[in-house]
């Protein structure tokens, strides 16, 4: 039986960061009383929660209509701008990302799951029988339930953190680091037109 880490619903959920642009490490971290939960994770699975969650609310607001309360942007009463909360101790490193909507008490619903090398799966694996390939029951769960607004004011942070790291290259669009970058479109040759 899973350690479920449940916030139902939190009284903060936040994506945040430690670290300086380029070094930075990404937690999701949920706290309710003196309970704090922080689960570490990519860049890159905090920018598809907050997209996912962003389109899976769009999608709830056509749906339903007005059945169901769902603010278009964040309400700015649930701006939060505040660092982590300390001590940041990772509970374990994401892996599976799970988002689904329950309407019989219309909250967004987020499972994250541990990273297991059970998840990833190689060529050689995918000829084998399916009974191989389930990935056994994970140790932990971490468990947020909140409302549309929450979900929206979380998706408004998580992009605004994402946001805050190294600047894009003008000319490549990958980061550029503090100490320079070599850009693959600005290497010293001249371009030449036939």
């Amino acid at each position: 039986m899973p350690v479920v880490h449940r916030f139902d619903p939190p009284e903060r959920f936040v994506a945040g960061t430690v670290g300086e642009p380029g070094q930075r490490t990404f937690f999701l971290q949920a706290r309710e009383g003196a309970r704090l939960v922080s689960v570490s994770l990519e860049k890159q699975q905090v920018q598809a929660l907050a997209e996912r969650i962003d389109e899976l609310l769009d999608e709830l607001m056509q749906a339903v209509g007005g059945e169901v309360m769902i603010p278009v942007i964040a309400p700015r009463d649930l701006t939060d701008t505040q660092p982590l909360e300390q001590p940041i101790e990772e509970e374990f490193r994401a892996g599976t990302m799970t988002l689904s909507w329950d309407g019989s008490d219309e909250r967004v619903v987020i499972e994250v799951f541990p990273f297991t090398e059970a998840a990833v799966v190689s060529p050689e694996q995918l000829q084998e029988d399916l009974e191989d390939l389930l990935e056994p029951e994970p140790e932990e769960i971490f468990l947020v339930r909140l409302t549309a607004a929450a979900a929206r004011s979380f998706v408004e942070r998580s992009l605004s953190v994402i946001g805050a790291g190294r600047p894009d290259c003008p000319f490549c669009g990958e980061p550029i680091d503090p100490d320079g970058h070599l850009c693959v479109r600005a290497n010293g040759f001249r371009r030449r037109d036939p």
